[in-house]
């Protein structure tokens, strides 16, 4: 997969943004929730796939209700150094605001084969239906990945869904109750007052 994209839209003269490169085990299965302070307020979503993150954006941020379906707008592939990136991107620069690292942690596949073999990831997300258990600090337990729209004007749509299971909690808001990094033990404010230019 290619960070051509990702890298086009960034001009590393001008942000701390890692530019990627950096190689690792292309079958890890890290990921990051990193709230972000652009032009909207959202959370960036990225598992790690195949050597690289694959993203969406989420404006409401994940949800630990079943019956919540977040909105997951696809975005370019991330670099795997960008799973520790926290800070102020600049002005002028493309996604211009604070990001803070939310939560993080690992993921495992859920779906199997008839053999009883995990489904690559890779393999789920192409055919629009993914599942997964996430292992973070504070996101815990099996999420789906549903594509609702393939995108006829080259836009798609998912919907971020927590599945029923015993880490489900419908009166849990962790996007609201929990708003420091699990990185650093700041806010998104914190980052913006001692970080920005």
């Amino acid at each position: 997969m290619s960070l051509a994209s990702y890298r086009k839209k960034r001009d590393f003269r001008g942000t701390s943004e890692p530019e990627g490169g950096s190689s690792s085990d292309p079958g890890g299965h890290r990921f990051v929730i990193q709230e972000h302070d652009a032009s909207s307020h959202h959370y960036d979503f990225r598992l790690e796939v195949d050597g690289v993150l694959k993203s969406w954006a989420v404006p409401k941020g994940p949800s630990t209700a079943p019956s919540d379906k977040r909105l997951a707008v696809p975005t370019e592939d991330h670099p795997l150094d960008y799973i520790d990136f926290e800070g102020v991107i600049p002005e002028g620069e493309y996604g211009a605001g604070p990001v803070i690292v939310w939560d993080a942690g690992t993921w495992e596949d859920l779906k199997t084969d008839d053999d009883g073999n995990p489904v690559p990831l890779s393999e789920q997300l192409a055919d629009g239906h993914a599942t997964f258990r996430l292992h973070g600090e504070k996101i815990s337990g099996g999420y789906a990945l549903i594509r609702t729209d393939g995108g006829d004007d080259g836009d798609e749509r998912w919907l971020l869904i927590k599945m029923d299971d015993d880490e489900a909690d419908a009166r849990q808001k962790p996007t609201r109750t929990e708003p420091k990094s699990v990185k650093s033990g700041r806010t998104i404010d914190e980052v913006r007052e001692q970080d920005g230019q």
